[in-house]
């Protein structure tokens, strides 16, 4: 019997083997809610270019990834942190044309997912049938008649493969296996069509407690290429039965995004680029009682 993988490394490393420039990249979490911050980070630090994002509600992670010029293209449902507002680096790259966007509604890209799980070259919906979302120029879409009733109409969407997925859980062991708490979204179905998949995690569990409960499983260890153990690698955005979001730091980051350039290249500087690891960054950005305070919230919900 062929031994096992030992797949935990650090952040540095996984993201030099398996992030290369041009990549398209999946993106994990939604919203603000358990974001790849801490790998977001790492590919930022190591100069990544010419980058394809591809997700549903890619949220703070892309618009860093974005508003340090690492990206050529996103693909997703939307760009928002939800009540803090739109993501504004994505935004102003938008309106400045300097990265090309396609728009898609949420389960059509869930789909594009789920057939590049499937190993399927596209599969039809009628999501996005009849709106102008459907009539981008795009090589992902097309609009055809059903061929079991050609008075109907369904669109053809092309799958989505990336290159490499980027995705924070709560727990994995040192294998790959890995599980997620609360919402999944895309995720399961983003993770088994890419070609390769870095994953870190709040916390490393022993690989007999995975055996001994299988059902707690939501990706297996042989879509995972990199485990990082990262504890709070989705700051300042939640992560279910841990901590809750840092709404000031949040905050924060939202007036930066939109204000000049000179001040939100301070930011990249000041938090990225001058920071050796994730670590550094938490030091720099929070205390210990606030992470607690963070902590505590999470579990007084729930």
């Amino acid at each position: 019997m062929t031994a096992l993988l030992n797949k935990v490394m650090t952040a540095k490393e996984a993201v030099a083997k398996y992030v290369s420039d041009g990549d398209t990249v999946g993106i994990g979490g939604q919203s603000i809610g358990r974001c790849s911050m801490a790998l977001a980070h790492e590919v930022i630090r190591q100069n990544k270019t010419d980058l394809t994002l591809v997700g549903c509600n890619m949220a703070m992670h892309m618009d860093l990834l974005v508003g340090a010029g690492a990206v050529k293209k996103t693909e997703s449902g939307t760009g928002n942190l939800e009540r803090y507002g739109t993501a504004f680096q994505w935004r102003k790259a938008i309106e400045q044309k300097t990265i090309e966007v396609e728009d898609y509604s949420h389960l059509s890209m869930s789909l594009r997912f789920l057939a590049g799980s499937l190993g399927l070259p596209f599969i039809p919906t009628k999501s996005m049938l009849g709106t102008d979302l459907s009539q981008q120029v795009s090589n992902n879409i097309l609009e055809s008649k059903d061929p079991w009733n050609s008075e109907k109409s369904v669109l053809l969407l092309k799958a989505c493969n990336p290159d490499v997925s980027i995705v924070h859980v709560q727990k994995a062991d040192s294998l790959g296996n890995a599980i997620i708490e609360g919402f999944s979204t895309h995720e399961p179905e983003m993770i088994k069509a890419s070609k390769s998949v870095i994953v870190s995690c709040e916390q490393l569990i022993d690989t007999e407690v995975v055996r001994q409960n299988p059902e707690m499983t939501s990706i297996p260890y042989i879509f995972v290429d990199a485990v990082v153990l990262q504890p709070w690698g989705a700051y300042p955005t939640s992560t279910y039965k841990f901590y809750e979001h840092d709404e000031p730091h949040i905050k924060r980051y939202q007036s930066i995004a939109k204000s000049n350039e000179s001040e939100y290249r301070k930011y990249l500087e000041d938090y990225i680029y001058d920071c050796a690891d994730f670590d550094n960054y938490l030091k720099m950005v929070t205390t210990p009682e606030n992470l607690n305070s963070l902590a505590e919230s999470m579990h007084n919900v729930s």
